[in-house]
């Protein structure tokens, strides 16, 4: 290539990043900035951070700075996917600073240094008082738009939202929900309404099969809390619902830059306080098969201190528990009795993660309850153990009877499958006709010659 060829393609180059500032992200002519533009560079001065980035594009809504590693031509999806991101954002959780020029979301690029990310908020000096993301990554950072590229762009988003939102600063549930689980149904969210169906599948199977240790072991925070609530109860509506809620009525104390901040952090009791008043039903049910039970007595407490709060009694996935008391007996019982570790108790200890384990179980297994005044069940609740997903139940009969010998079979399933360990699944069937016992006649499992089975409940809807 000639010297003079060089020249025109680099003005050619140098033309389409000027112009990439002016131009808003979605190519929409017509969407002329009204804000003053946004640095042209700026020095970073945080954590290891030294980085003196530069302006790759800005509008109003968003301005996008690169270090000098990073490939200016094959990153130019970033500038229409932040600002379809962030946009949506805003519609959803509204203002998120006084003025539109705080409202205004800096995103910061690195290659190949820095792995992970961070958010800022306007209210810090540390960053300029700006709100933003800045992350950085491996040497082939930001030319593909791999999972984990868009992921944590709007992971580091969803952490603004959490710290700067109905004009209050700080993150009351942070403690509770640690450094993603929140962000995770955001993602979701975000991917949803911005049609990736892929990216979308992808993080719904990614986030599926995660557990973490907190509040305990083994806790399934998005397939048992998040994603049910969202797809349950209006999807965004609950999840700004969560924060208007803390906004109206958690502790704040004044704030130098925001007017407010919250006061202290808020307990596991508390934070299901508050997602039951944004779902508008008692969510008490779900959080005790997803976090155990050691929080109740926080939640009791929290229902007095903040009665403004209402929500219906009575989550209408579950009903009404009516295996609350019942009398639990098995047709073979664990070698170490009913009440060993993996006795029959623990199939109706409102625990999913326990379990009943028979070896050697024969087909025509079964497992009863005996309630103490006949109700009419109409739907029940099986978990899968914690290991082996051969001894899972595969088939059985949902049975029903008022004297322990003649029975009425109301459900019938065949070849279920358990994806996860641990997981819960509701069975609806219908039934009005109330019954004394209740008995699941297991004709096959998955495979093994052992059984085990983790949590059983009837319920009424």
């Amino acid at each position: 290539m000639r010297k003079n060829e060089c020249v025109v393609i680099l003005a050619m180059l140098l033309g389409l990043c000027v112009s990439c500032t002016k131009q808003p992200a979605d190519g929409n002519p017509d969407d002329i900035p009204t804000l003053p533009p946004p640095p042209s560079t700026w020095q970073e001065h945080w954590f290891e951070h030294e980085q003196a980035v530069k302006r790759v594009f800005s509008n109003d809504r968003i301005a996008v700075y690169f270090d000098d590693d990073v490939d200016t031509i094959k990153t130019d999806w970033m500038f229409p996917f932040l600002d379809s991101v962030w946009t949506y954002t805003q519609s959803v959780y509204g203002d998120f600073g006084p003025d539109d020029t705080t409202n205004r979301l800096f995103a910061i690029f690195h290659t190949d240094k820095y792995g992970g990310g961070h958010p800022f908020m306007y209210y810090e000096d540390s960053h300029d008082n700006r709100n933003g993301i800045d992350i950085g990554s491996g040497p082939d950072a930001w030319i593909n738009q791999t999972n984990w590229e868009t992921n944590t762009i709007i992971h580091e988003i969803a952490h603004v939202v959490e710290f700067i939102n109905n004009g209050v600063a700080e993150s009351p549930a942070f403690t509770v929900w640690g450094d993603s689980k929140w962000a995770e149904i955001f993602v979701y969210d975000v991917y949803a309404h911005l049609n990736r169906p892929q990216k979308l599948e992808d993080a719904f199977n990614d986030f599926s099969k995660g557990t973490d240790s907190f509040p305990r072991a083994n806790t399934a925070w998005f397939r048992n809390w998040f994603y049910p609530i969202y797809t349950q109860h209006e999807e965004a509506t609950v999840l700004n619902g969560f924060f208007e809620k803390l906004a109206g009525a958690f502790p704040k104390k004044s704030h130098p830059v925001t007017g407010q901040e919250y006061e202290r952090r808020m307990n596991l009791g508390e934070f299901v306080h508050f997602w039951s008043a944004a779902a508008g039903v008692n969510l008490s049910t779900r959080a005790r098969l997803a976090f155990g039970s050691a929080w109740l007595d926080d939640f009791a407490t929290a229902q007095e201190q903040f009665g403004s709060l209402t929500y219906d009694a009575q989550d209408p996935f579950f009903g009404k528990d009516l295996s609350a008391g019942a009398t639990v007996s098995v047709s073979k019982e664990n070698d170490g009795g009913a009440s060993a570790p993996e006795g029959s108790s623990q199939v109706s200890d409102f625990d999913i993660q326990t379990k009943f384990f028979v070896n050697e179980y024969r087909t025509g297994f079964w497992l009863q309850q005996r309630l103490g005044t006949p109700m009419a069940a109409n739907a029940y609740l099986l978990s899968s153990g914690d290991d082996a997903p051969d001894r899972d139940p595969k088939s059985w009969e949902f049975q029903g009877s008022n004297d322990g010998s003649n029975w009425t079979t109301l459900d019938t399933r065949s070849d279920q499958e358990f994806n996860y360990r641990n997981e819960f699944r509701v069975f609806e069937f219908d039934n009005t006709e109330s019954f004394t016992y209740y008995r699941l006649k297991v004709t096959a499992n998955a495979g093994s010659p052992d059984i085990q089975l983790g949590e059983w409940r009837l319920m009424q809807k």
